[in-house]
């Protein structure tokens, strides 16, 4: 079976602690959650995207114990996220604002951008780039 058209992504960290990572989100994002209610947090970012924050109990339920409840894996890098933004240096003032943790600090990459690494309260990589002008 092949998908013929996705009309929307959402994607969904799990998290520690829902109303700390929405704080951390409405930061970094500059905006207010479309979305928050006990067990989902959602930010808009795009027409076609979406950014869910579901807390660790809660998908525990449904994917225990299938597989190991996320909490064992809270502190550890588990994904990235990788935003492409105009400014990288208003970008890593929102994250020191929200108290993100440097993880590796601006560098002209390999790939051509220039990328600053941070982590959020739960370990996961966010990265901020910027296209280089050759």
């Amino acid at each position: 079976m092949q998908v013929q058209s996705l009309i929307q992504t959402e994607i969904i960290l799990y998290v520690r602690d829902q109303d700390l990572s929405t704080e951390f989100y409405s930061i970094i994002l500059s905006r207010q959650p479309s979305l928050h209610v006990p067990g989902m947090t959602e930010f808009i970012l795009s027409d076609t995207c979406k950014l869910g924050l579901m807390p660790n109990d809660g998908i525990a339920k449904i994917i225990h114990p299938n597989l190991p409840h996320p909490e064992t894996a809270t502190g550890i890098p588990r994904c990235e996220i990788y935003w492409l933004v105009d400014d990288i240096n208003a970008a890593c003032a929102l994250a020191l604002t929200a108290k993100a943790k440097l993880v590796s600090p601006a560098a002209l990459r390999d790939w051509g951008h220039r990328v600053v690494y941070f982590s959020d309260p739960d370990g996961h990589v966010i990265a901020f780039a910027e296209v280089v002008k050759q």
